[in-house]
């Protein structure tokens, strides 16, 4: 009876399934997880069943990328559905900087809550530089009804946090660690909604970005993975406690995910528990590729993120900066236990959630956002179109554009530098430029092309704060 449900899903026009699929949100987003950070992904060590369990009950993505190698402005992507440098947000926000999302853009969380949906951020913001600003948009302002949370990253570290809000209002410290906290706030919250209103929660957690701290019991699973004793480095100091500065090995990066995964299974177990799962539409996926142990800066000491042996990391536009684990599930609704090849990015979830659940996308503004439902669902053909990143970085190789399976980065003045065929050359190894002068210039035309687009796009701010450093965060 299912395969012949799933026959008849499949062939349905978007429109239908959008009807069909008229049903809640969870949409997960964890801090710096690398695309080999999970078992389902490959990790030999790490454990993360919960994942692993909602990648068993859907579609698990495995050329998924995020629309920028930093947070902020994969962010802002996600919730907008347009290019970063639309939007002004270039880069990840430091504080006091006045840089945020405007107004003026329309989130997807103000869409769903147009339709009715009480709607939720649980966890991280960081869409502007200061949570307790009157004159930088907050959560509240951006379509969410609920905020509980914390803006860049956690303070001193994710334990006991100092710099929680709840809405408007700066919280005490809280007793506990960010993963469990956050899990908790997400049931209490989805427990005193509106029984029959339909729900949007965006769960932002705040894992494995540093600082990390875990649970002791956690850290003990990866005892043999770890060398001397766990002293966490707390953020938010003004120069490297040189002390507290030695390699550890892994094990603490491990037990951290193995906690956040928990701490997920504990809301997907409330759905369960609610019988809201087959109702739920559930997103996951990193805002960016991880910190590996190439670490730049002193307070990455620590992180041992994988790319799953993809070239780069975190703050670079190799693909493992831009590529991450995805994954998306509603059992009943969705096939289950399917890996696809699908390429699209976090600017692409506008649109295409707006054709599984049913919203209209803005049509007074230009959105880069597309449905790539039918690519995944009914396994049509995807057509080959431009994908663009954009990001300050540490090596200047600003921007890529992307057609096929051909890439091009491009340095800070939009010079053409690596040309990189990914279908045989994944690891971005064999450089085509002089080879292939033809598709080398075809390709930096449409990218300066897109750029002119950007730029004269009416909604794009020109304040001299739109841009922010190349350092990361």
């Amino acid at each position: 009876m299912r395969a012949l449900f799933f026959t008849f899903f499949l062939c349905l026009p978007v429109g239908l399934i959008a009807d069909s699929l008229r049903s809640n949100l969870l949409l997960i987003i964890v801090d710096d997880l690398g695309y080999g950070d999970l078992a389902s992904y490959g990790h030999p060590v790490i454990q993360s069943p919960h994942l692993d369990q909602l990648a068993a009950e859907g579609i698990r993505f495995t050329h998924y990328y995020a629309a920028s190698a930093l947070c902020s402005p994969s962010r802002a992507a996600i919730l907008t559905g347009r290019h970063p440098y639309r939007t002004g947000i270039q880069s990840w926000i430091p504080a006091n900087t006045g840089i945020y999302l405007r107004d003026e853009e329309i989130t997807l969380a103000e869409l769903l809550k147009a339709k009715g949906y009480a709607t939720a951020l649980i966890g991280k913001w960081h869409l502007n530089s200061e949570l307790d600003s009157p004159k930088e948009p907050q959560p509240n302002d951006q379509g969410f009804d609920y905020f509980y949370g914390h803006n860049a990253f956690q303070t001193p570290t994710n334990k006991n946090p100092d710099n929680l809000f709840r809405n408007r209002t700066k919280l005490p410290t809280q007793t506990g660690y960010t993963a469990d906290l956050y899990a908790k706030e997400s049931i209490h919250w989805l427990n005193t909604k509106a029984p029959d209103t339909p729900f949007f929660l965006m769960l932002s957690m705040a894992e494995p970005h540093t600082p990390i701290e875990n649970p002791p019991s956690v850290n003990a699973r990866y005892a043999e993975h770890t060398q001397g004793d766990i002293v966490p480095i707390p953020s938010g100091l003004a120069s490297p406690p040189k002390a507290l500065l030695k390699a550890r090995g892994p094990g603490e990066y491990y037990a951290n995910i193995t906690y956040m995964d928990e701490a997920i299974g504990s809301v997907l177990r409330y759905l369960d528990e609610a019988q809201l799962r087959s109702e739920t539409l559930i997103v996951f996926m990193s805002d960016n590729g991880p910190v590996t142990d190439d670490w730049i800066h002193w307070y990455e000491v620590n992180a041992y993120g994988s790319t799953g042996g993809l070239r780069g990391r975190k703050h670079f536009l190799f693909e493992g900066g831009i590529r991450v684990p995805a994954i998306i599930s509603q059992p009943g609704r969705l096939p289950e236990g399917v890996i696809s090849t699908t390429v699209f990015t976090g600017t692409d979830w506008l649109a295409t959630l707006g054709g599984l659940i049913g919203y209209e996308l803005p049509h007074d503004r230009a959105i880069d956002s597309r449905d790539v439902s039918a690519h995944w669902l009914a396994h049509d053909r995807q057509e080959s179109h431009p994908i663009h990143w954009a990001l300050p970085t540490p090596n200047r190789l600003d921007y890529v554009i992307r057609e096929g399976q051909m890439k091009l980065i491009l340095d800070h003045a939009h010079q053409p530098v690596a040309l990189y065929d990914l279908g045989s050359d994944p690891l971005e190894m064999f450089n085509l430029v002089e080879s292939l002068p033809r598709m080398t210039e075809s390709l930096t035309a449409k990218h300066r092309a897109f750029i002119q687009d950007v730029e004269n796009d009416p909604l794009r701010p020109r304040s001299p704060q739109d841009a922010v450093g190349r350092q990361a965060d």
